[in-house]
């Protein structure tokens, strides 16, 4: 079976509800998986835009949500997840906000695509010390055993 990630709240190129972003509570939708290697020691989730700041014509790369360390007997994460409700071991990297946590979408024009990305790795990875999303990346280097991506789009209604 595949590494699959899924929401209950949107479909795979679907609209992210206006809660979880700039516009609503900006608390991060639930997520699910299914499909981990049976070698799998952690996980890891990275959240990023690559349309910011404008879809068409995109500079860089926006990151929203950086958490590793994820136990593999986890199946998901709760809607609104913070710190004091992930799963046990969680840690937390650094977003583009220069901050931990989830930032929702909040495009400052045209609709956006969200791509919510977790990897199933064959270690555990060491404190990293709040890693921005490269460092993590380059930790994560050679122990990728599998990946899975959900992908959701936001455009602002004010």
């Amino acid at each position: 079976m595949a590494l699959l990630l899924t929401s209950t709240v949107f479909q795979q190129g679907g609209e992210i509800p206006s809660v979880h972003t700039c516009e609503g509570k900006d608390t991060s939708p639930p997520l699910a998986w299914t499909g981990l290697p049976a070698a799998t020691k952690s996980l890891a989730l990275i959240v990023d835009d690559p349309d910011a700041p404008d879809p068409k014509a995109p500079q860089r790369t926006w990151v929203h949500w950086v958490l590793y360390a994820i136990p593999p007997s986890a199946t998901g994460l709760s809607e609104a997840a913070a710190q004091a409700n992930l799963p046990a071991g969680t840690r937390e990297g650094t977003n583009d906000w220069r901050r931990s946590g989830y930032g929702g979408p909040c495009p400052p024009i045209g609709r956006h695509r969200y791509f919510f990305k977790l990897y199933a790795l064959d270690t555990a990875l060491p404190d990293l010390a709040a890693p921005t999303k490269a460092k993590l990346e380059a930790a994560m280097e050679g122990h990728v055993l599998a990946r899975a991506e959900l992908m959701g789009t936001y455009q602002k209604r004010r």
